[in-house]
């Protein structure tokens, strides 16, 4: 499965989801969903109770429930149940709430935006500016942002083209990285303090406009070289990478400091929204 976690909001609580980009489809947490439901002080409790009946009733929907590891509370991943739009409309019966209806139609309405940004890219775009400025970053942070994931989709794509497995993006991004920044992906976010958070979010706008170059110019070569497989990828991937390295070079004699930092994305927040924040 190839899957993308996501977190949305109904009246203000968390759902975790996950989109299965080979199945198009939505997973939710069941475990949040039941939370949303009955506002249980223990909705841990309360779902594997439910489970239990059901399964006991000899329930489909129950057994074939997925299983995946999802961010908890605790910033840990952990594997939890989850469940698609059908199988999660079957388990809401089971579930006694005055917030059913709304929340199918909440979930219906998710499923529904999703198809309508994989039909039209530029809606997927807007929802991640939107998500952004709900997390307080700023209009000049957010623009670099959406320009990097469009360069990243157009190296993707190349990369798709050339005959590359999704499983080995990650490998050559890693060649990519450790080119210009001389870090390894690994390396790079000890540096800031990372775990499972997404670096490209948390360079600064040169770190970042250092690796957009790298991609870009990873993309243009390709198309040029029209390499094959992995290894042949993975010696554009060093040349590209090497286009961005010599600017960071040239860009550090200047500055006679290094551009790569410690700093994260908690140090872009727009001020407002750590007073929007206190509790």
């Amino acid at each position: 499965m190839t899957q993308k976690e996501s977190l949305k909001l109904f009246e203000d609580k968390k759902v975790r989801t996950v989109w299965d980009d080979e199945q198009e489809k939505w997973y939710f947490a069941i475990v949040d969903v039941v939370a949303v439901l009955t506002d249980s002080t223990n909705p841990q409790a309360y779902w594997r109770k439910l489970k239990q009946r059901l399964k006991e009733e000899g329930n489909e929907t129950v057994t074939n429930c997925h299983a995946l590891k999802l961010r908890a509370a605790d910033g840990k991943m952990r594997i939890t149940d989850v469940a698609d739009t059908e199988q999660l409309f079957r388990l809401i019966q089971s579930i006694p709430s005055p917030k059913a209806e709304p929340f199918k139609q909440w979930m219906a309405q998710v499923a529904s935006d999703r198809i309508d940004q994989l039909q039209d890219p530029e809606l997927s775009i807007d929802q991640a500016i939107m998500d952004y400025k709900r997390l307080g970053y700023s209009d000049n942070w957010i623009n670099q942002r959406i320009k990097s994931i469009e360069v990243r989709k157009e190296l993707t794509d190349e990369w798709q083209r050339s005959g590359i497995d999704g499983i080995q993006y990650a490998s050559l991004t890693d060649i990519i990285t450790k080119e210009w920044s001389g870090r390894t992906t690994k390396e790079y976010k000890k540096l800031k303090g990372l775990k499972k958070e997404n670096l490209r979010d948390n360079m600064t706008n040169i770190e970042l406009a250092l690796n957009t170059l790298a991609e870009a110019s990873t993309t243009e070569i390709s198309k040029s070289k029209n390499p094959k497989g992995f290894n042949q990828n993975a010696t554009v991937a060093i040349s590209g990478g090497s286009v961005a390295k010599a600017a960071r070079q040239q860009l550090e004699s200047q500055l006679g400091r290094s551009v790569i930092t410690s700093q994260k994305a908690q140090d872009y927040l727009l001020p407002n929204n750590d007073a929007d924040n206190e509790d």
